[in-house]
């Protein structure tokens, strides 16, 4: 198919058990710093030990050829971005329901929004840390009803051994559509294209997966 233009492929289900039996290797921590010289925001504690931040994965899928898959995000969702020169991409992530293990909700995730599922993916790794960081205040009173103030995220790398055909991100009710294109992009383009909000946590995340990432 042709990279960036949306596939519609038929939903599938599957067993969020293999999760649990995963093998993967965790990254060493890093000292992550913003240009300013203060700290980005990491914790090795329960994401749920933070009120006012919402406990989400985030997911990095790789191909054989070391690219990584990205979505722009759907006309939907605009109205929660900062304006910009163009179109926002990013990676997949969602939210955690509580008592659920985070491997298992990055492969949930990954699913409703991508419609890549299990069978498609494995985990090779997951950042030694979450991370922390805050909504701009335009975009916090309206995202999630107001409830958050920003979110903690553990990320996960996972090879994916599927075929592009398998990609749906039109998923079926209730799930919304989080993204109106996808392709596979090279490591370099993703600070780029991120929502300037997320852009430090990227950075962060790029760099604990630097041993993954070829393409």
């Amino acid at each position: 198919m042709t990279p960036g233009a949306p596939y519609f492929g038929a939903p599938c289900f599957f067993d969020l058990s293999a999760a649990t039996s995963r093998s993967v290797f965790r990254l060493p921590a890093l000292s992550i710093h913003r240009a300013g010289g203060t700290q980005l925001s990491k914790d090795v504690a329960s994401p749920f030990m933070h009120p006012g931040y919402r406990p989400c994965v985030g997911v990095m899928v790789l191909n054989a050829e070391g690219k990584v898959w990205i979505g722009r995000r759907a006309s939907s969702k605009k109205k929660n971005s900062p304006p910009g020169p163009k179109l926002w991409w990013q990676m997949p992530q969602g939210g955690i329901d509580k008592g659920e293990d985070p491997a298992a909700a990055a492969l949930r995730e990954l699913h409703e929004e991508t419609g890549i599922g299990p069978t498609d993916v494995r985990i090779i790794a997951e950042t030694s840390h979450w991370f922390r960081y805050e909504l701009p205040s335009t975009v916090a009173g309206r995202k999630w009803g107001g409830r958050f103030k920003g979110q903690t995220q553990k990320w996960f790398a996972v090879r994916f051994s599927g075929s592009d055909e398998v990609v749906n991100i039109n998923p079926a009710p209730p799930h919304e559509i989080e993204f109106d294109a996808w392709r596979w992009a090279a490591h370099g383009e993703l600070i780029d294209l991120i929502v300037p909000f997320k852009r430090e946590v990227y950075v962060a995340v790029l760099d604990e997966f630097r041993g993954l990432l070829t393409g």
